[in-house]
């Protein structure tokens, strides 16, 4: 006779939507595991309200910065006593901080936090490593998104690597090769409704070691070639965002377009001829969804290699791979793909069947054979 489930409590911070945790909880062996969800956010958000009309039990507790870090250990210390689950998972930098302390001090037996960032802190804010580092000692095991974190974590952090296991990021694939919703349609008469083409598309904030800064002279200079082209750029906000928009107003009125929020990620892709995703350099993605989501939904694109991509991508086999921070490279091959529909074609094509790797269910056989130890 199979005994009770895992108790596996999830703690995850500063989070509005995210598919993930929603086709974790609904994917996740519910006769194995039973899955909750304590979220830490300075308001409602709708993963609460998924968990609330999926009767997936889910705490919500008020974060107002480290002020309320204390309070929130102390609370959290309560739970877990109360609660006893064997699994306390941590998400995301605040939630990794509180909640591995109060499950330590609770003594629950395996403490796991996913690591969502690479050399971020090293790079911006170093005083923020230390408390990787708390993170790092708390966790009895820390998830990699790829294996550039994992170097990070042991190279870098000290890091015991036994203690470390890579665990892709995973998608429902087939979410984004659903080209010919009436959603889709809608977002065609929303951002380019006039038939503007080439589309380059852009799904990244407005940051700095994002590298937009040198997809915009690029396309400019695309523009000279193909006056029709038009820039979409989503997810258009960060502190690097004064210095972008500046950049775009020397563009031709009508030319571009920057969205700060489009909640229909799984038809966005399909708004666009080509695809660019160009960071600064090898290490600043922790991941980088977007890799995976472009392909996914088979557009045509041009990388450079940071992240999870040079575990996946290769170069003129399902993308084209340009050297970092190199506005000419990625103008011609932005060129190379208007004009050569073969390699389009082939890049389309082969960058579908190679995200295969990332599908959902790899993660959750992952996850399980974890939790499950």
């Amino acid at each position: 006779m199979p005994g009770k489930p895992i108790k596996v409590i999830y703690v995850i911070s500063r989070i509005d939507k995210a598919f993930a945790f929603e086709w974790i909880a609904k994917q996740i062996d519910r006769s194995r595991f039973d899955v909750r969800f304590v979220l830490l956010n300075e308001g409602l958000s709708q993963l609460g309200q998924f968990c609330a009309e999926n009767n997936i039990p889910c705490k919500n507790l008020h974060l107002n910065g480290k002020k309320s870090y204390p309070r929130l250990i102390i609370r959290l210390f309560f739970i877990f006593l109360f609660q006893r689950p064997k699994v306390v998972h941590a998400h995301l930098i605040d939630a990794s901080l509180i909640s591995l302390t109060a499950a330590w001090l609770a003594l629950v037996p395996k403490r796991i936090y996913t690591r969502h960032h690479s050399t971020y802190h090293f790079d911006y804010f170093p005083k923020a490593v230390r408390w990787d580092r708390w993170c790092n000692k708390r966790a009895t095991q820390i998830i990699a998104i790829s294996k550039n974190v994992r170097k990070v974590l042991i190279d870098r952090e000290g890091v015991n690597p036994a203690k470390v296991s890579v665990v892709h990021h995973g998608f429902i694939l087939s979410h984004f090769s659903l080209t010919k919703t009436e959603t889709a349609k809608s977002l065609v008469r929303k951002y380019n409704p006039v038939g503007k083409a080439p589309v380059v598309g852009v799904v990244a904030r407005f940051i700095e070691l994002k590298g937009i800064q040198f997809i915009i002279p690029a396309f400019q200079r695309l523009l000279g070639d193909y006056p029709n082209a038009k820039l979409l750029l989503f997810n258009a906000s960060g502190d690097y965002r004064e210095s972008l928009m500046q950049q775009l107003s020397g563009l031709p009125e009508g030319s571009y377009e920057a969205v700060v929020f489009e909640n229909d990620i799984f038809s966005l892709y399909n708004l666009f001829d080509m695809y660019v995703h160009t960071p600064i350099n090898m290490h600043v993605e922790a991941f980088g969804q977007t890799y995976v989501e472009a392909l996914a939904a088979g557009v045509p694109s041009v990388f450079t290699l940071s992240g999870v991509a040079p575990e996946f991508v290769v170069d003129r086999h399902n993308a084209i791979v340009v050297p970092f921070c190199n506005p000419d490279a990625i103008y011609t091959a932005m060129c190379e793909l208007v004009e050569n529909k073969a390699l389009a074609e082939k890049l389309s094509q082969n960058g579908r069947a190679d995200v295969k790797l990332f599908e959902i269910s790899n993660m959750i056989n992952k996850l399980e054979t974890m939790y499950g130890k």
